[in-house]
C-alpha cells in the first residue's frame, strides 16, 4: 500500500490557533528555513518577525549543532528563545546576555561504541563524527567543508569511541540515502534513533530521541498547551515531530515518509513553501 498523501496546505488548517505565549511553531532549518543556496527569502524572515512580536514561542528544530543553528537564528534577528538541535538531543536557550548569546540546558548522550564500530565494519572508508554538545565534534577525517559548521578536532578511532555522544554522524561520499536505508536494514543497528540525511549522511542519536522529545520538553518549561503547535519540516529526522505538532505541514519535495507524517502539504523551500504557512498564522 503506498504512503498515505496529505492534503495541499490550506489557512483553514490553522485558523484556530492564535499566535502568542500560548502557542509553539517548530521549524526545521534546511530544506524549510533555509534554501538550497543557502538563505532565507525575505517573505519568510518578515513573517518570522511579525509572530515573534506577538509572541509566539518560535522555535528551530535542526539536526545541526548549536553552533550550526546560531548563523540561522542570527539572519531572523531571534535573539531570545529556544532551539532544539542535534535532533533533539540537546536544547539551548538563547539569550543576548549570556556568554556567546546562549546556553545549553538539555543534553541526552548515550554510548557511541557499539554502533560505531558495526558500522565500520561496513563502511571501512567512512568518516565518523562524534558531538559533544557545546564543545564540538570529534571525528575520525575531516569532513567536507562546511558540513559540519562546529569546531572538529580529528581523533583516532578508539579515542572516538571512548566520548560520550550526543549525536554520532556517519558520512560515505560514494553512498545516498537508499544505500544508507539498505545499510541500517543489513546492520540490524539498533540502540539508537537514526535519520538518514538527502545525501550519504546518517545520524545516531540516543535512544527514543527526536525532535519530538526535545520540543515536548520545551513546550512543557514554556507552559505551551498540548496540540497548541505547529511544526514544518522536509526530511526523515522531522517525522515524529511532524506527527507531535497540532498541525504538521511537510515542505514539497520531501521523502514519502515525511510527507505520510503530516497532515499537510505545502510547496517546495526554494518555491517560498513555507511563506504561505506563516502567514496563515498571522490572519
Amino acid at each position: 500500500m503506498p504512503p498515505r498523501m496529505p492534503p495541499e496546505f490550506s489557512p483553514e488548517l490553522t485558523r484556530h490557533f492564535r499566535p502568542g505565549p500560548d502557542f509553539l511553531l517548530a521549524l526545521d532549518i534546511d530544506g524549510t528555513l533555509v534554501r538550497h543556496d543557502g538563505a532565507v527569502s525575505p517573505r519568510v524572515r518578515a513573517a518570522v518577525r511579525a509572530l515573534r512580536e506577538l509572541g509566539a514561542n518560535i522555535v528551530l528544530a535542526t539536526g545541526r549543532s548549536v553552533t550550526g543553528a546560531l548563523p540561522v537564528t542570527a539572519e531572523l534577528e531571534i535573539e531570545t528563545g529556544w532551539l532544539v538541535t542535534s535532533n533533539g538531543a540537546v536544547c539551548a536557550r538563547l539569550d543576548p546576555a549570556l556568554p556567546g548569546g546562549h546556553k545549553v540546558t538539555d543534553v541526552v548522550t548515550f554510548d557511541p561504541e557499539p554502533a560505531l564500530r558495526l558500522l565500520r565494519g561496513y563502511l571501512p572508508d567512512g568518516l565518523f563524527a562524534v558531538e559533544q554538545a557545546g564543545q564540538g565534534f570529534l571525528v575520525s577525517h575531516p569532513f567536507p567543508d562546511g558540513e559540519l559548521a562546529s569546531p572538529v578536532t580529528v581523533v583516532d578511532f578508539e579515542t572516538l569511541c571512548e566520548a560520550p555522544a550526543s549525536r554520532v554522524t556517519v558520512r560515505d561520499l560514494s553512498l545516498g540515502s537508499a544505500d544508507f536505508r539498505e545499510l541500517v536494514r543489513r546492520s540490524g543497528l539498533a540502540g539508537v534513533t537514526y535519520a538518514i540525511g538527502w545525501t550519504g549522511w546518517l545520524d545516531l542519536t540516543p535512544p527514543g530521541v527526536t525532535k519530538a522529545s526535545g520540543l515536548e520538553i520545551l513546550r512543557e518549561r514554556l507552559e505551551v498547551p498540548a496540540g497548541a503547535s505547529v511544526a514544518v519540516g522536509d526530511g526523515h529526522n522531522d517525522v515524529e515531530m511532524l506527527r507531535w505538532a497540532g498541525v504538521g505541514v511537510a515542505m514539497g519535495g520531501s521523502d514519502s515518509l515525511t510527507v505520510a507524517a503530516a497532515d499537510a502539504l505545502t510547496a517546495h523551500v526554494d518555491d517560498d513553501g513555507l511563506a504561505p504557512i506563516l502567514e496563515s498564522l498571522l490572519r
